[in-house]
């Protein structure tokens, strides 16, 4: 607030972008003495926040004051108040302050004070809060993927009996040696890699007339944060082993529950995978990030009876979605890449051979 002491270091704003969340700290010691944008402002580039008076230090601000200012306030809500809610608000000695609005701006109406009469509640209808910019950002790429590309999905299913034997054997071993546990992660980007090696067109984008093919392997891995959808990038997978690929999505899970993931984080990609199995999803169509031109869908892994040699037997199945721009990648191509990934994992020995 204006008048308020802040030490060097200490944390004045959070300013949120399209990607991430950046904590703004004083640079000086000193008070606020000015506060040119509110909370909630959608600011540019060059814009002037706030202004900061160094080496100068608050003092007690008396309480008259700020009784004088609070009813100053109060005074002017009820001025922004329409007749008709001053009257209702008037005739039963209430002073608005206490009903959450519903209207634009969270402004009163009628019904929400007639709601909040007879049924002693602060809401009646649906609160309005502008999106975030993450929010808004990702809501804007989902269009535009749609109108922009030519998306099919195809699907299959995989028998991730073998991996979670392999887990169970290794898991111990592994964290002990590592410090990290062995999840199916590691597994599934492996295989993306190897499968993208045997099928570059799935890892290319479209530029204009000109299909851009990326001999490199950075895989965006989506994860659900507090603020939204975000999808931080392990670069050059091809590269890494099943413990740092594992270390680099933990991090980026922690560092994006605590919004601390940069832009550079986020930039680029040449693929994607996203995991709804986490959440119990069984089956979906996920949408393409673009500019990339493909994205495989996890799911839930569910045990259930399937004919193997003629003996129908309990595996631990899962079903993969793959949703690709079909305006350079052939149905043939996309049907034979999801193969190949399942054959990849339900053989996991073949991860290690590279066959």
């Amino acid at each position: 607030n204006i008048g308020d002491s802040v030490s060097v270091g200490e944390k004045l704003l959070d300013l949120e972008t399209d990607k991430v969340m950046l904590e703004i700290e004083a640079e000086e010691s000193g008070i606020i003495e000015s506060i040119a944008q509110q909370e909630g402002a959608v600011v540019k580039a060059g814009d002037f926040l706030a202004s900061l008076k160094v080496g100068a230090v608050a003092v007690n601000v008396e309480k008259d004051e700020k009784l004088v200012v609070n009813e100053v306030s109060k005074v002017k809500s009820e001025v922004s108040h329409s007749p008709s809610v001053r009257k209702i608000l008037h005739n039963n000695n209430l002073t608005g302050e206490e009903i959450v609005g519903s209207g634009k701006n969270n402004k009163l109406t009628k019904q929400d004070v007639e709601h909040f009469i007879v049924n002693g509640s602060s809401s009646r209808g649906p609160r309005r809060v502008p999106m975030s910019r993450l929010r808004a950002k990702v809501a804007e790429r989902l269009n535009d993927s749609q109108k922009n590309a030519v998306i099919l999905t195809t699907f299959n299913e995989v028998d991730l009996t073998e991996v979670i034997k392999l887990r169970a054997i290794y898991k111990e071993d592994f964290q002990k040696k590592h410090d990290i546990k062995l999840g199916f992660m590691s597994f599934f980007v492996k295989a993306v890699v190897m499968a993208l090696k045997e099928f570059p067109i799935v890892n290319a984008s479209v530029e204009n007339q000109d299909i851009l093919y990326h001999d490199y392997f950075d895989i965006g891995v989506a994860i659900a944060a507090p603020r939204g959808l975000v999808v931080p990038v392990i670069r050059d997978a091809n590269n890494l082993s099943m413990a740092q690929i594992e270390k680099s999505i933990k991090n980026y899970a922690i560092q994006a529950r605590e919004n601390k993931l940069s832009i550079d984080d986020m930039t680029g990609g040449t693929f994607t995978i996203t995991n709804g199995g986490t959440f119990g999803s069984m089956l979906s169509t996920p949408i393409i990030n673009p500019p990339q031109s493909g994205i495989l869908g996890m799911h839930n892994i569910v045990k259930r009876p399937v004919v193997i040699n003629d003996q129908v037997v309990i595996r631990s199945m899962l079903y993969l979605a793959l949703s690709y721009d079909h305006r350079i990648i052939d149905g043939s191509d996309s049907v034979r890449f999801l193969v190949m990934i399942k054959k990849l994992l339900e053989d996991p020995a073949r991860l290690l051979l590279d066959v």
